[in-house]
Formats: structure tokens, C-alpha cells, sequence
């Protein structure tokens, strides 16, 4: 297991362009499990990986009725943790350069981080869109109808069908949130990822465009990825412990 050195490269302590990437295991803390790991809510019911794929979401009003209870029992109450509030120290004192995350869970925000540093690339749960004429509302409103015997609300602008606005498989994402992420990779001094296993793209290859332009790279995770080939420095102890330590200079 690769701890944090002590003392800490000159070249991460002298930095003040860094762009973090923050994947699954950063929340895992907070009582959100990953998909992919051990415990991952893929790996105990690979079924549930349906309702995160759009053509079965759309053909079939079953797995929409299974994912809006799905969505009934997010762990709503998941706080912010330790690794969560490192970011946002790491922001005020002026060295973030942007904060790209594959999560969906909002914790950054709630933490303190300021919503335009933040690129949500896969969305967010908070948040329902129609997916016919792309109205927005929130998830609470659309959960209420569910609490009140709506077992697959409609869209109540078109009647179009509703999802939570985050990427499905098989969904385009965001080109703009694209683009913010790929400019702040290129635009960085560090590029840090944080509980990602690096496997999903385009996420993954934001590391490549930053080793590319020159950062020096950082991989925090619990388990080996495609990137630590590439790492300047590679941490395998616990996210909610390591990075407060890797960022208190």
C-alpha cells in the first residue's frame, strides 16, 4: 500500500492550478456505496444496472416503476466528509482550479464548494429532466408523487417520461460540461484523482490530456488503476484520511 510521503513533493505543495477529479470511493465515507467495488450496488445486483440504461429505461415501464424506488431509497441523508471538506479548504486558500467529479450526489456543493468550479460530468440525482421536451424539476417534487401513488410520474409539462437528471448508459453527456473538464485539465499544474478507478471515459482521459499538457499527476484510490503507470504519485490508503493530509500545505 503506497502511504502519503512525508514530507510532502515540493512540486504538489508549490502548486496552485490544481484540477481534481473524484469518482465513487470519495463518498464512500458518507454511506453512498460505489457500483463497481466489493460492495458496489452493481456487484450485489448486477439487475440494477438496467435501471442506469436508458434503452431498457425507455421500453420498459417496469424498470422505471423498480428505479423510482430505487431513487426512494438514496441515502438522502448522506453528509459531507472529511475528503469532501478538504476540497473546499483547498479552494479558499486559491489553489483549485476546478472540480470535475463522475458523482452524482451533490456532496461537493453541500460541502462549501463553489457550484461553478464544480463540472458534474454524469449529472446529478437531485434533479429530474423530461426526456422529451427536457423540462426540469426536482427530485423531491417527483418523489412526493411517487409517495402519493404515482409509480412512474409523467412528465407534467408534456406527459413525456421522467428520469433523474443524471447520464445514463447509452445517454450523451453534456458537451459543455465536457469541454470545462477538458479545459481545466489542460490548465492545470496537478491533476489529481480521487476515488475513481479510472476505467470510465471520457473521465479517465482527462489524466491524459493533463500529463499530456505537463501536470504532474496524483491517483488516490483503494485499488490499482489504468493511470498509476502514469502517476507522479499513487496513494492506496482510505480518501477520507489521505487527501486532507496530501492537501494541507
Amino acid at each position: 500500500m503506497s502511504a502519503v510521503p512525508r514530507p510532502l513533493p515540493d512540486w504538489l505543495t508549490a502548486a496552485r492550478r490544481i484540477t481534481v477529479l473524484t469518482g465513487a470511493g470519495i463518498s464512500t465515507d458518507s454511506g453512498i456505496p460505489d457500483f463497481r467495488g466489493p460492495q458496489g450496488v452493481w456487484t450485489r445486483d448486477p439487475e440494477a444496472e438496467e435501471l442506469s440504461t436508458l434503452q431498457y429505461y425507455v421500453a420498459d415501464p417496469e424498470i422505471r416503476r423498480r428505479a423510482w424506488q430505487a431513487r426512494r431509497a438514496h441515502p438522502w441523508g448522506a453528509r459531507p466528509n472529511a475528503a469532501h471538506r478538504a476540497l473546499v479548504d483547498l479552494e479558499r486558500r486559491g489553489r483549485l482550479r476546478a472540480l470535475v467529479t463522475q458523482n452524482i450526489d451533490g456532496l461537493h456543493q453541500q460541502a462549501g464548494s463553489a457550484p461553478e468550479l464544480v463540472h458534474e460530468l454524469h449529472g446529478t440525482v437531485h434533479e429530474v429532466a423530461c426526456l422529451s421536451c427536457g423540462d426540469r424539476t426536482t427530485m423531491a417534487a417527483a418523489l412526493a408523487r411517487v409517495d402519493a401513488g404515482e409509480p412512474d410520474p409523467a412528465c407534467q409539462a408534456c406527459g413525456g417520461i421522467l428520469k433523474s437528471a443524471t447520464i445514463s448508459f447509452g445517454q450523451a453527456l453534456d458537451p459543455a460540461v465536457i469541454d470545462a473538464a477538458a479545459t481545466a485539465a489542460v490548465d492545470c499544474d496537478v491533476f489529481l484523482a480521487a476515488g475513481t478507478s479510472l476505467t470510465v471515459h471520457p473521465a479517465a482521459g482527462l489524466t491524459d490530456l493533463a500529463a499530456g499538457a505537463g501536470a504532474r499527476v496524483v491517483v488516490v484510490n483503494a485499488d490499482p488503476t489504468p493511470y498509476d503507470r502514469l502517476a507522479d504519485l499513487v496513494v492506496r490508503e482510505p480518501i477520507g484520511t489521505s487527501l486532507p493530509r496530501l492537501l494541507a500545505s
